[in-house]
């Protein structure tokens, strides 16, 4: 039941700071520093060349032979498009290198997650965040940013230059290009929440392709095609709607840059006319003018692509940051408990699982409204398990049977009281120490994409060809080996459609029970098997539980009568324990259970 609510404020987005995109850079400071001496030089050969133009026009107007400075121009020229191309390719170089860490670290972070993280958040957003959020930053670098701070050298450069020949041009072109410049700032500003609207947006898209396509058999059964396809054509529409008004936005910077730079030669070119017949100036010092104001507008555009890509950058960047700064699972576990080792602090008279008053409920967090819902799911859970023994939990759906299990497998941490493996708070332990204790199938048994062997080795890496065949054979999966001509290596198809049911369920029993670990966890293992596979299945547990400790969720009772303890639970708290005999005796919900499932005659009703 929903214990409480807490609304916080309206959700804003994530946002990211410059200093947050500095990091993924810095990352490649050999080649970053590289690019800028490239850059630096790349500015000096372009300062040069007007130079070079003033002198070949004042000797050609004093007649006078021009030398090398013909070749020393062309050599200039030539340097400065070399550099200008191994510059392009670095950057690109290092434009795909971030996207690569950005990937790297975001994959890292997601796959150590808390799986409450999972629970409430969509596949598709986490996976469009690794694809499509990572690949914006690439335009910070391949857009102008880094060859912005060697346009830098040439902007200031041809400033200089500029208010040397005649200040009173400079001083009216540097007032057009000021404008210019705090009108492109302000526009800019606008993109970066546009951004994260459209890459949230792109987000929802995948999530919904993800959602459609993997349940596509259903969708299609229920008729529902049309439906599906037009809810997903809605989100693509928006999504497309969102990414014209970032478009839009960027487009009004490239008039405004267009106009400032038109503006600035029609100014010098009618006062520049003006002055050099006034005698204030000659012509080559108009033409020098001239060049370093169209050297100097190069720049100025690279800066305001630069600010347009920082801020598209910096709108995916907080999408990404905003995963990226989640804790990890394992992150403040020693502030709850401090670190044992199980081989050192293990009790040996202790029961190999233990809980001891367990209080656990769920929390959701609506998106839009932030608000929080807990839900109660365990109530004052307390029982053991010994050792080498097997333990059934049964009871109505929704009971927390399945919850207990992730408790065990410490995919969460209870609210109140404690969960001990072997005498030992599982809280105190290294999760991967403890979960190494466990083999865990699913209530619905997962069948990675990939090859029969490739699901095996998931949690046996090194176990050899003739134990995966001995442990396939050992749950009556031979005939899958046998069927196919590649074996091992057959392929079971996306969520393991290649396989029946049954089959899959038995390939994820088959996986835990290749790792051999002391304590075998089963969610409903035997669902989905007809009887013959049922009774086949129980001898191969049978085989393998000899000194092993097993705890199973069933529904079928017929399938752990002979459990040395059957836990009954309902509305999450233990309403009784023991053998089937004692429960059919003591508890009449697990009495009624029996009888609905035939193995409990029913009473003669009194005549």
């Amino acid at each position: 039941m929903a214990r409480g609510r807490t609304r916080g404020k309206a959700q804003e987005g994530p946002r990211a700071t410059f200093g947050e995109l500095l990091p993924y850079l810095f990352e490649q400071k050999g080649m970053l520093g590289f690019i800028i001496v490239l850059s630096v030089l790349g500015a000096a050969a372009s300062l040069g060349q007007p130079l070079l133009v003033g002198q070949v026009i004042t000797r050609v107007q004093d007649a006078s032979p021009l030398g090398v400075l013909v070749w020393a121009l062309v050599a200039l020229v030539v340097i400065s498009a070399l550099l200008t191309g191994f510059q392009h390719y670095l950057l690109q170089r290092m434009g795909e290198g971030v996207v690569l860490s950005s990937r790297r670290r975001l994959i890292e972070r997601i796959l150590h997650l808390p799986i409450s993280e999972f629970d409430r958040r969509r596949t598709g957003d986490l996976v469009s965040r690794i694809g499509s959020d990572t690949t914006l930053l690439r335009a910070v670098l391949t857009q102008g940013l880094v060859e912005a701070i060697g346009g830098v050298l040439t902007f200031v450069g041809a400033l200089i230059a500029m208010l040397i020949i005649d200040p009173v041009l400079f001083g009216i072109t540097f007032g057009v290009i000021l404008v210019a410049l705090v009108a492109v700032v302000l526009m800019s500003a606008r993109i970066r929440p546009a951004v994260q609207k459209s890459q949230a947006k792109v987000g929802d898209l995948a999530a919904a392709v993800e959602r459609s396509i993997s349940s596509v058999r259903t969708i299609r059964a229920a008729g529902a095609t049309e439906r599906e396809a037009e809810a997903i054509t809605g989100e693509a529409t928006e999504a497309w709607r969102l990414g014209v008004k970032v478009a839009k936005i960027s487009a009004l910077i490239v008039p405004v840059a267009g106009i400032a730079m038109q503006a600035s030669f029609l100014v010098v070119l009618g006062l520049g006319g003006y002055r050099v017949a006034t005698g204030a100036i000659d012509i080559a010092q108009l033409v020098t003018f001239i060049i370093f104001l169209f050297m100097m507008i190069m720049p100025l555009g690279q800066a305001f692509g630069a600010i347009s890509a920082v801020n598209q950058a910096l709108g995916a960047l907080g999408r990404i940051q905003e995963i990226a700064t989640l804790p990890t699972e394992t992150q403040g576990d020693r502030e709850i408990a401090p670190l044992v080792r199980l081989d050192e602090a293990r009790d040996e008279d202790a029961p190999a699982i233990e809980f001891a008053d367990v209080a656990f409920g769920y929390r959701s967090l609506d998106p839009k409204t932030e608000e929080v819902t807990e839900t109660d799911v365990l109530h004052g859970v307390s029982f053991a398990v010994s050792r080498g023994s097997r333990t059934a939990l049964v009871g109505p759906s929704g009971a927390g049977k399945s919850t207990i299990l992730g408790l065990i497998e410490r995919f969460y941490d209870p609210q109140s009281g404690v969960v001990s493996l072997f005498g030992v708070d599982l809280r105190a332990l290294d999760r991967a120490e403890a979960r190494a204790q466990f083999g865990y199938v699913e209530q619905d048994a997962a069948v990675l994409a990939g090859t029969i062997r490739s699901n095996l080795l998931l949690a046996s890496p090194d176990a050899s060809d003739a134990d995966c065949e001995r442990v396939l054979r050992s749950v009556n999966l031979g005939g899958v080996l046998d069927r196919h001509p590649n074996g091992l290596d057959a392929e079971v198809g996306e969520d393991g459609i290649m396989l029946s049911g049954g089959e899959k369920q038995r390939l994820a029993i088959a996986r835990a029970l290749l790792a051999a670990p002391p304590i075998l966890l089963l969610d409903e293992s035997t669902a989905s098997l007809d009887g013959v596979n049922e009774r086949l299945m129980r001898e191969a547990l049978d085989s393998v539980a000899t000194g092993r400790t097993l705890i199973v969720i069933a529904h079928r009772l017929s399938t752990v009568v002979d459990s040395d303890q059957i836990i009954v639970l309902e509305s999450g708290r233990v309403i009784g324990s023991g053998t089937h005999a004692e429960l059919v005796e003591s508890t009449p919900l697990y009495r009624e259970l029996a009888k609905h499932q035939l193995l409990v005659a029913e009473e003669p009703s009194a005549s």
